[in-house]
């Protein structure tokens, strides 16, 4: 997937700021991982940023275009990553600006898509 061109830090910040919402276990389960350095990197590389690419871009791709790079984005998610991207993916927070003139079925694949990640991991 090609990804774009989007300040990996202000991911990052969504990413903190979701996280002091998160409810038990989830909460812990991430803050560890996610004071790790590597864990991070690789989260926001692999999991964050290919999605911030089929919401900045999926509303002007044609159906074809945006199930190609849907499928693209396979990497498998534990419960607790799958609840901090969901709220980007449903509008909230500092990317709410991305998901504006998403048409809704595409946020509704989107949400599926994570969910089936979610469970392919499980």
């Amino acid at each position: 997937m090609k990804l774009f061109s989007f300040p990996t830090f202000a991911v990052e910040k969504a990413i903190a700021k979701r996280m002091l919402t998160l409810e038990s276990p989830h909460k812990e389960w991430f803050a560890q991982r996610w004071a790790q350095k590597p864990y991070r990197k690789a989260f926001v590389e692999n999991k964050a940023m290919p999605l911030i690419t089929l919401l900045a871009k999926g509303k002007t791709w044609d159906d074809d275009t945006f199930a190609a790079e849907l499928q693209q984005w396979n990497a498998p998610f534990y419960p607790a990553e799958a609840e901090v991207l969901r709220p980007i993916i449903e509008g909230d927070g500092l990317l709410q600006l991305m998901q504006k003139n998403m048409p809704p079925e595409r946020v509704q694949t989107l949400l599926t898509r994570l969910e089936q990640l979610r469970q392919a991991s499980a």
